[in-house]
């Protein structure tokens, strides 16, 4: 009964959300991905440079498989940058590796955020693979202290989520500035990087709501357990 209920709508809603969401990135990518930068520098260098010029020499700029995997590792302080945007000049390239580029920063001065977050990773990590078992499990043997225990735990997630809009807000405002402090772009170009990041960022937009979706979705059938069981 808890597998076909009209709380589902709020996973829907949320799946649709995400979809939007990646639809953006993929059109801003892809149209941007052909626009080379004037000074066609390939994105790696331009990464490479920017953090040297930041006081920033203990990254290492490495490729990375995939499609838009970049990524900055804080742990091991590598900034994986994807086939499509490693070797490229483009402004989509310029543009996502600045904002890897960004985060390698926050982490070099302490952007209090990130430390956050990356403090939370691995209690989120266990607690999003354990909270719907453990709330499924409750409802199903009508023990509301484990309902809210999984509740609790999904709710780190969702805080997780939270904490990383103004991390991924703040990488991107460093990656223009950067960029544009090192005149690796024109006004032009910014135009389209701003487009490019701005997509990104409401796939994390659309990640934290449909996170509250989700927790608001486990509290409405928490409440509704407990009113059958009266």
């Amino acid at each position: 009964m808890y597998y076909f209920d009209s709380t589902y709508l709020l996973v829907i809603a949320a799946l649709v959300l995400a979809l939007i969401a990646q639809g953006m990135v993929r059109s801003a990518y892809n149209k941007y991905a052909k626009v080379p930068t004037q000074r066609g520098m390939p994105a790696a260098q331009v990464a490479s440079d920017m953090l040297r010029q930041n006081g920033n020499d203990v990254v290492k700029v490495q490729a990375t498989e995939g499609t838009l995997t970049d990524h900055y590792d804080p742990r091991n302080e590598t900034l994986s940058l994807s086939e499509g945007v490693y070797s490229s000049s483009s402004v989509a390239a310029l543009g996502i590796a600045a904002h890897e580029a960004g985060h390698a920063m926050q982490k070099k001065e302490g952007y209090g955020p990130l430390a956050l977050r990356s403090l939370l990773v691995p209690v989120v990590n266990i607690g999003s693979n354990l909270s719907m078992p453990i709330v499924i499990l409750g409802l199903i043997m009508s023990i509301p202290a484990l309902v809210t225990v999984g509740i609790v735990l999904f709710g780190l997630a969702v805080v997780f989520t939270l904490i990383t809009l103004p991390v991924e807000f703040d990488a991107s405002r460093r990656a223009i500035a950067m960029l544009n402090a090192g005149g690796y772009i024109t006004r032009d170009e910014e135009r389209g990087v701003r487009k490019v990041l701005r997509a990104a960022s409401m796939t994390y937009v659309a990640a934290a709501i449909g996170a509250i979706l989700q927790l608001a979705r486990l509290i409405l059938l928490s409440r509704s357990n407990s009113r059958s069981r009266r």
